[in-house]
């Protein structure tokens, strides 16, 4: 039996253009995941767990309401108040996996997809160091031509990085996971351009040699981002870059995103 869910091997790079450059590389790899595929998953992989603790793991309770419950209703709750209905198409996540039970994902990617396989919108679920997590979901209006980039934008409501303001928008550039992977976010403040972030990978298949081997070639990876989120925050305070304080957070979970312009959806 074929599966949707694989792994992606790549890097980061983040740029800071203002008020002084800033630039940082870091490997990575990430999960693909198929929501419907997790049983199977958990029973034919030794190394990877759903919602139990392993060397690798994914947990319902790290996304979505972060309550435990099942994340296939809750993203259907969150489309049906936008107005989208799948019709039980696949709904796939791009995120970090809990390696040995520790994971902070400061962005996953939700993908959700109609039963006739176009892209009906994208979730855009942000975290930050505070403990607040915010979702930014955008409907996908038209269908993609083959090898398109899909391009999206919204106004920034979650505090993330205390050195850029909540003034800001986010753009989006994203190719559709296949054998490479490409996710570009361009976030300007009413100066300019101020952050650019990307990732690129490769597809390789999810199978307990490829997570073993994902182990020793990215050990502790799950910690080595958050920490590494302090280091490069760090380095932008000696630098001397302007601080902001965190507001509070927004009381929606998830904004319902059309281009230039947001409102809310309701937990």
């Amino acid at each position: 039996m074929s599966h949707a869910s694989a792994l992606y091997f790549g890097q980061v790079m983040h740029k800071r253009l203002r008020p002084f450059g800033h630039r940082f590389v870091y490997r990575i790899f990430q999960l693909w995941l198929d929501l419907d595929e997790l049983p199977d998953l958990d029973r034919r992989l030794r190394l990877f767990s759903h919602n139990r603790f392993n060397l690798f793991s994914f947990h319902d309770r790290d996304h979505g309401a972060r309550d435990g419950g099942a994340l296939r209703p809750w993203i259907e709750s969150q489309l049906a108040a936008a107005g989208i209905d799948l019709d039980g198409g696949p709904v796939r996540l791009l995120c970090f996996p809990r390696i040995l039970g520790y994971v902070f994902n400061p962005l996953t990617i939700w993908f959700c997809h109609h039963r006739d396989g176009r892209l009906r919108a994208v979730l855009y679920e942000v975290r930050n160091t505070f403990g607040d997590k915010h979702g930014y979901l955008i409907p996908v209006a038209s269908p993609l031509a083959p090898g398109e980039p899909l391009q999206q934008d919204c106004d920034k409501a979650l505090h993330v990085s205390p050195f850029i303001p909540m003034q800001a928008h986010y753009r989006f550039r994203l190719s559709l996971p296949d054998e490479r992977l490409s996710v570009v976010i361009r976030e300007s403040v009413p100066e300019g351009e101020q952050l650019v972030a990307a990732q690129s990978a490769h597809r390789a298949e999810l199978t307990d040699a490829r997570l073993l081997r994902a182990f020793f070639t990215h050990p502790l990876l799950t910690l080595k981002v958050i920490g590494a989120i302090h280091w490069q925050a760090l380095r932008l305070w000696l630098k001397g870059a302007p601080f902001h304080r965190r507001p509070r957070p927004p009381a929606q979970a998830v904004s319902l995103a059309s281009q230039n312009s947001h409102r809310r959806v309701s937990e």
